[in-house]
């Protein structure tokens, strides 16, 4: 909620009753508030920038609201944008914690918006001291849920501006667990009875204006606790009417970058697309713009496989896999999903429940391609037709595995594309664990990250690196309409020698042809 400009008013301290800022919290007034930059897969993939490990800034306790409130977006400025969270709220002092104990020091969980000011925060550089530390900028609540019984792994995060849902995102998704993110800030300093930690943000924030409504709810979506909800944490911007004082200090500043990165994407921003040299070097969309996911699907993937040879690389091809459907094309990035072989104590701990596997179907987003390490085992089924209907719901463009598929004919019914090693009856117990997502994984001889291409026709599957996409596909389609010619001179009767591949008269002749249109 904003804070009057209260000038010579007296302080909360001398007025009556409890801050209305802090009255979600059990101990009160937080002594820290901790933010973590980058978590979220999706996030990441956003920013074109993955992460080793987690890190943080500090908010001002004095940012915190109470839910149903306003927050200004300071006169002068432009790029005020919202960040639903999950908040955890720390039961008792925690220093040097191991991992696996950590998420027994939080006490609750709640929703938080961590509003940020990107118009200031040039010269922030990674602190965020002024653009996320404004009064208001982190509204937190309207209810608390007891984290005691809840699988860290179930959680999720939502956000909605003017009604519309804007951010989705399961703690299955995070690049770190919440008890990673916990242990490691209690190896620097003590956490406190109290203190919140911001979690991060998935995919999807973007720039709000005078006017709109962001909503925030952070739920249970598994476990004993299925459908604890902390109710949906309501704020409405407004317009302040107090500029920066430059002669203070540094005012707002705002170039493309940060208006890229401010509403999510260039085209969100209204700006031009970069170009594929510029991708290198600057942001990744979070997923493939159109006009290359047009020509990723007009390219053969023999075609592609042969320009990534040229460049060095010839362990790109997910081997031994056909299609369910081999008329269709598969386009799409990875989603990773990793099982261990089946050993019967970890199949008890991991492979019931809301796992890994159930976790990946109900969080794969439309055009992305879920992707399978089995070993190459095909004594068992790795997906059926009710996950391959899920996939088929999220909008999925596609499964590829290489291990078994259980009810062949009805995931093949379903219409999504399924590339695997074939049928078998078996059940996931048989032969695998389902053990984690979008990690590293090893499908088919060859070796997928999170946000790789995936490439599939009835040749097989091609998984190409995202910051070559542009020059691959486009060198590709290039060597196509070659070939192309070359076949049209084969078929008149011209012999192959010297026309394949063409020796310098028949490259004359080509340059000639392309000449005429």
């Amino acid at each position: 909620m904003t804070q009057p400009d209260r000038g010579d008013q007296p302080s909360r301290d001398d007025e009556a009753g409890p801050d209305p800022r802090f009255a979600v919290l059990p101990a009160g007034r937080p002594g820290k508030v901790v933010a973590v930059h980058l978590s979220y897969l999706s996030r990441a993939q956003q920013r074109g920038r993955r992460p080793a490990a987690p890190s943080y800034f500090l908010k001002p306790s004095s940012s915190l609201a109470a839910g149903g409130g306003t927050v200004e977006r300071p006169a002068g400025t432009e790029l005020l944008a919202f960040e639903g969270e999950i908040a955890l709220v720390i039961a008792k002092p925690a220093r040097r914690v191991p991992a696996d104990r950590a998420w027994g020091y939080v006490a609750h969980i709640t929703a938080a918006n961590d509003l940020g000011l990107y118009d200031l925060r040039a010269n922030d550089k990674g602190s965020n001291v002024r653009s996320k530390g404004g009064d208001g900028f982190t509204p937190l609540g309207p209810a608390l849920i007891d984290a005691a019984d809840l699988d860290e792994r179930a959680l999720r995060v939502r956000t909605w501006v003017n009604g519309q849902l804007a951010q989705e995102g399961t703690t299955d998704g995070l690049l770190f667990p919440l008890s990673q993110i916990v242990a490691d800030l209690s190896q620097h300093f003590t956490l406190e009875t109290g203190d919140l930690i911001l979690t991060g943000t998935p995919a999807g924030s973007s720039v709000v204006a005078p006017g709109d409504v962001v909503e925030v709810e952070v739920d249970v979506v598994a476990g004993a606790a299925t459908g604890a909800s902390t109710g949906r944490l309501v704020t409405t911007v407004l317009q302040g009417e107090h500029p920066f004082d430059p002669a203070l200090g540094s005012g707002p500043a705002v170039d493309d970058t940060q208006r890229e990165e401010a509403w999510g994407s260039r085209a969100a921003a209204g700006l031009p697309q970069r170009s594929g040299a510029d991708d290198a070097h600057g942001v990744l969309p979070d997923d493939l713009p159109d006009n290359l996911r047009d020509k990723l699907e007009r390219t053969p993937v023999a075609a592609l496989s042969g320009q990534l040879r040229k460049r060095g690389l010839n362990n790109v091809t997910i081997d031994g896999v056909t299609s369910n459907h081999s008329d269709r094309k598969l386009v799409g990035l990875a989603r990773t999903l990793r099982f261990v072989p089946n050993r019967e104590d970890l199949f008890a701990s991991h492979g019931g429940g809301y796992n890994a596997q159930k976790r990946i179907f109900d969080a794969v987003a439309p055009g992305e391609v879920i992707v399978i390490e089995a070993r190459g085992e095909t004594g068992s089924g790795t997906l059926g037709d009710i996950l391959a209907i899920r996939a088929h719901a999220r909008g999925a463009a596609g499964i590829v595995t290489d291990g078994g598929v259980r009810d062949h004919d009805a995931v093949t019914a379903v219409g999504l594309p399924v590339y695997s090693r074939g049928a078998h009856p078996a059940v996931l117990g048989r032969k695998h664990v389902p053990w984690e997502v979008d990690v590293t994984i090893a499908c088919g001889g060859t070796t997928v990250q999170p946000g790789d291409v995936i490439v599939g026709d009835a040749d097989g599957v091609l998984v190409l690196p995202r910051a070559l996409a542009e020059e691959v596909v486009d060198a590709a389609l290039a060597q196509e309409r070659e070939d192309a010619w070359i076949a049209e001179q084969v078929a008149a009767g011209h012999p192959v020698d010297g026309l394949f591949p063409m020796n310098a008269e028949w490259r004359a002749r080509y340059t000639a042809h392309n000449e005429q249109g």
